[in-house]
């Protein structure tokens, strides 16, 4: 595979910082004689130890030598320890087939992030000049479009339905190019291609297996880069469907996770993984932006696993994941009590979405974002989430991660209420 090619113009000319250069040969070489770091000394710091302890007893504790290094800067590439974690992970639940590869041949790499969004940014600019061609689901995450559209590319949407990403919309859309188009510097054709696959943000679709294989099948047969953002992972209810880097044989997929979803939203610690002259570049560019993710947090989470072991990590996740099945069980409930005859929807298999259509509201913007927010409800528009900005839709995004029972019950009656007097207004409208 060509990495180059997928390389933009300011990534391509990132350099190594060399006060970053001193620093990871510094930390790996302790018996080095360095002056050429500039550490603040640890003896100024103003804390001398912390203890964290979890919900099942567990104590990190974090005092000395340990305490200075989660004070301390660390390599831009994520502290050692982290790093084998996410390496014992990703074997585990992905297998990835770069794993066999070398580093240097295009083999698996990683890098640590200031939670995945971070990671993300730096990914897209990486791998799109301004004015490029970029693919991706629609409806979308709305913080990746807010990221993307003042860059100045042009975004293109693919359908997507309850099982993700539509193949035959992405073929629908590919066919307007012919696939030595990739080879030819001078044509636009799409490189990149950017989705959730699971339990997706806002529709809580997941992306079947055979799905999967179908738009790789493209990816391969157009040269296209797949960004796959998985953030709710290991949110998914029943059984955890391979993801896209399971099934990269070529190095054309780029993965995004999170801890945010499974541990701590606060910490701001994501990771990046891919092929080796991927992740090279992303760490050319931290080492000019946040020169790394919070040590402090990078520290904790390498504790915490530490102590727990897989085993450990595994009852955890359950334990989310029963949670949050529990709190979907409680709004579909409630959907089912106020909203039956004022909406539509699907069930998600994860996640912390539902995605719902209000029959006879042609767009729900002003009716969450004025009459909803009047009744005291709070909720996102689809529009926030449509490729095409401005675009109307029927949808709108509901959260249950975080609510009660009863802010769910109450908020699901105002708003079938608010969406009767819709109905109401507009079949006066008519009559007049």
């Amino acid at each position: 595979m060509n990495f180059s090619r997928f390389i933009s113009r300011v990534s391509a000319a990132r350099k190594e910082s060399p006060i970053r250069e001193t620093t990871a040969i510094a930390l790996k070489n302790p018996e080095i004689l360095t002056l050429a770091a500039g550490w603040p000394n640890p003896a100024l710091f103003p804390f001398q130890s912390a203890e964290l302890k979890t919900h099942d007893g567990t104590v990190i504790k974090f005092h000395g030598k340990e305490m200075e290094k989660t004070l301390q800067y660390t390599t831009s590439k994520g502290i050692p320890g982290l790093l084998e974690w996410v390496r014992k992970l990703h074997i585990k639940y992905h297998s990835p087939p770069l794993m066999k590869l070398n580093p240097g041949d295009g083999g698996f790499d990683v890098v640590i992030t200031s939670g995945s969004q971070d990671g993300l940014g730096k990914v897209f600019e990486m791998v799109a000049n301004s004015g490029d061609n970029i693919l991706l689901d629609d409806p979308c995450y709305a913080g990746t479009l807010a990221f993307l559209r003042p860059q100045g590319y042009n975004l293109i949407s693919v359908a997507t339905d309850q099982h993700g990403m539509r193949s035959d919309s992405l073929l629908k859309v590919m066919q307007r190019w012919k696939p030595q188009d990739a080879w030819d510097p001078e044509s636009d054709i799409p490189k990149v291609l950017y989705t959730i696959p699971s339990c997706g943000n806002p529709t809580g679709a997941s992306a079947t297996l055979d799905r999967k294989k179908e738009v790789y099948k493209i990816a391969q047969d157009y040269d296209l880069l797949i960004i796959e953002d998985d953030p709710y992972y290991y949110l998914q209810f029943d059984n955890f469907i391979p993801s896209y880097q399971s099934i990269d044989v070529d190095g054309r997929v780029i993965r995004s996770d999170s801890m945010s979803k499974v541990m701590s939203s606060g910490l701001r610690i994501g990771w990046i993984t891919g092929a080796h002259p991927f992740i090279k570049r992303l760490i050319l560019h931290q080492q000019t932006t946040v020169i790394h993710s919070t040590t402090f947090g990078q520290s904790a989470v390498n504790a915490l696993l530490d102590q727990w072991g897989m085993e450990g990590f595994e009852r955890h996740i359950k334990k989310v994941q029963d949670f949050y099945r529990s709190q979907r069980d409680v709004m579909i409930q409630c959907m089912d009590k106020h909203m039956t005859d004022y909406a539509e929807w699907n069930v998600p298999s994860g996640g912390m979405f539902v995605w719902m259509k209000l029959k006879g509201i042609e767009d729900t913007t002003a009716l969450i974002k004025k009459k909803a927010l009047e009744k005291k409800v709070l909720l996102l528009p689809g529009s926030a989430f449509n490729v095409e900005d401005g675009k109307p839709s029927s949808y709108c995004r509901a959260a249950y991660s975080f609510a009660s029972v009863e802010v769910m019950d109450e908020a699901f009656r105002r708003l079938a209420e608010l969406v009767q007097e819709e109905w109401k207004h507009k079949a006066a409208d008519s009559e007049n």
